[in-house]
């Protein structure tokens, strides 16, 4: 997900990215490293998400511009954009999923909450790697970031933001849930459903 590398940490999540889901945030990250992201991983597919001032195609968003100049210097490159109609579904699932509207309660939606929606509407069977249970905390919020703060004082200071926090513990909760009725297996570490 977002600017996660493989390289280095082959043993942990794998030597390749069929799909990498990001952030329009992380989107500048991306682009600051493209032999790596671009040229190196030809094959994988994007998948794009962002507010519709960010992404928009009709009133050229920045993000939206800049994946345009990437697909113009690297023509293979596979890069879609969420539309406002799924970016909504997203927000109507977390809102049927918790009862308060993201918006209104100062939420933004995680990479981790598309990456699973876009997961179940296209996998048959999920097995779900480094995403840890929420009191696994002795390990970094990034597995590629040493030295930041751990995994559990960054899900609760979000998790207790009044605006612009992910809700990442919530996220779990429900992710946990799904877990229960549909194919989805948390592995490395495992964890199951409550």
């Amino acid at each position: 997900m977002n600017h996660a590398p493989t390289a280095g940490y082959e043993r942990d999540v794998g030597a390749r990215s069929t799909i990498r889901v990001v952030s329009h945030t992380s989107v500048p990250l991306l682009l600051g490293n493209q032999p790596y992201f671009f040229q190196q991983s030809q094959k994988t597919l994007y998948f794009i998400w962002g507010p519709a001032k960010k992404m928009s195609r009709e009133k050229m968003g920045s993000t939206y511009r800049a994946l345009l100049k990437v697909v113009e210097k690297y023509p293979q490159l596979q890069i879609y954009t969420l539309t406002e109609e799924k970016m909504t579904y997203c927000d109507d699932i977390f809102q049927n999923e918790t009862g308060k509207n993201r918006m209104k309660s100062g939420s933004f939606l995680s990479t981790g909450w598309f990456t699973m929606i876009l997961a179940m509407e296209l996998c048959e069977q999920i097995y779900v790697f480094g995403m840890v249970s929420d009191s696994y905390c002795s390990v970094p919020y990034h597995y590629f970031e040493k030295g930041r703060l751990d995994e559990c004082r960054m899900y609760l200071m979000h998790e207790q933001a009044r605006r612009a926090g992910h809700r990442f513990i919530t996220e779990k909760a429900i992710f946990s849930r799904w877990a229960k009725s549909r194919n989805i297996v948390f592995n490395h570490s495992s964890w199951a459903g409550r």
